[in-house]
């Protein structure tokens, strides 16, 4: 049985609401327990898929290009998130490398993956395979992946090193920026609207 899709239920706590048409920039909230239910000017499924791919190729360079450069007295080293994740493996630091390769390079690998997977499917009209569970592990993948996080630690190590020594940010840098942001945009409780947009298929 299909739910109806002129209601609403909030997911925090189970409060039904009649669904509204909602204006750019407005947004629906639970009166119950102050949830956001809805935003207006939902982006297109092929805005969605197109910012995506983006994601996708921003990836490949944020994990290759260095995201900072260090010079000393003639010496000089290019820093990248993969080696910043093997330099703590290689320490007694084990599990926070382990947390740190999980919420920074693992898990918005896999969101980009099930993002292109279900967009792409739904770009031409189609319900992807175990759209569902797609789905459902995004929802739970989305508080793991840290990638501002990581980005603010950067931000802070290159300026408390910038008294030391002689840093300049890398092109991954750039691109991890632009990841997250993206990786923001599209992540969102926006890409629930595909439950909706594909209802017709799901039945």
């Amino acid at each position: 049985m299909s739910a109806d899709p002129s209601w609403m239920i909030c997911e925090h706590c189970d409060s039904v609401f009649s669904r509204t048409a909602l204006l750019p920039g407005q947004r629906a909230e639970c009166t119950r327990c102050g949830a956001v239910l809805a935003r207006g000017g939902r982006m297109s499924v092929s805005t969605h898929f197109a910012l995506s791919v983006t994601a996708a190729l921003l990836f490949v360079f944020t994990n290759t290009l260095p995201l900072i450069s260090i010079h000393m007295e003639g010496l000089s080293n290019e820093v990248t998130l993969w080696k910043s994740v093997e330099a703590l493996v290689t320490g007694p630091i084990v599990p926070i490398a382990i947390v740190a390769g999980l919420t920074t390079i693992l898990v918005p690998l896999l969101q980009i993956l099930l993002l292109c997977w279900l967009l792409g499917f739904a770009h031409v009209g189609c319900v992807a395979p175990y759209f569902r569970s797609c789905m459902r592990m995004l929802e739970h993948m989305r508080p793991w992946s840290m990638l501002e996080v990581c980005l603010l630690g950067i931000l802070v190590a290159i300026v408390k090193l910038s008294g030391m020594l002689d840093v300049h940010p890398g092109l991954g840098l750039w691109t991890l920026a632009m990841q997250t942001v993206l990786l923001i945009l599209i992540a969102d409780k926006g890409i629930c609207g595909l439950w909706d947009d594909l209802e017709g298929e799901l039945t």
